[in-house]
């Protein structure tokens, strides 16, 4: 049974929360990948930084819809999601716009779980940890690979 550890990149390009947008689009778009971990400084994995997140800057804003009631106003969409739309259109550092605490595998995943989790999620990156520290990524091109190998 192979396990993500056959299948993961070790050579991984890490940012931090501090990493400039910028910097962080670059990164993505020099190496042709979707994500990058974010990483502290003892390597544990903080977020996780995809092409969406930075796309998200060039959208339109969308005020929540209001009514009133009782000289009072009710949104009726989320606040919350409002206000983290709003971050991550002005972010400047990956902080502000990554997915914090990503969904990761262990090393020893097997490979059905990984792609179940990848397809179900709609996730193109995943970050493999081990006792809480990041030992490699598995993409969708990671994954393609074991289909030529099959044959």
């Amino acid at each position: 049974m192979q396990t993500a550890r056959d299948i993961m990149s070790t050579d991984v390009i890490t940012v931090t929360p501090e990493t400039e947008i910028a910097q962080a689009a670059r990164l993505l778009l020099d190496n042709k990948i979707n994500g990058l971990p974010v990483v502290d400084a003892q390597g544990h994995l903080v977020g996780i930084v995809c092409q969406s997140d930075l796309i998200v800057q060039q959208k339109r804003v969308r005020v929540p819809s209001l009514f009133t009631f009782l000289d009072g106003y009710i949104t009726l969409t989320s606040t919350k999601h409002f206000e983290r739309e709003v971050e991550k259109i002005a972010a400047s550092q990956v902080r502000q716009a990554m997915t914090p605490d990503p969904t990761s595998v262990a090393p020893d995943a097997a490979i059905e779980d990984v792609a179940t989790l990848m397809v179900e999620k709609n996730y193109h990156t995943l970050p493999v940890v081990a006792d809480g520290r990041l030992v490699g990524v598995i993409g969708k091109e990671d994954m393609l690979r074991t289909i030529m190998h099959e044959e």
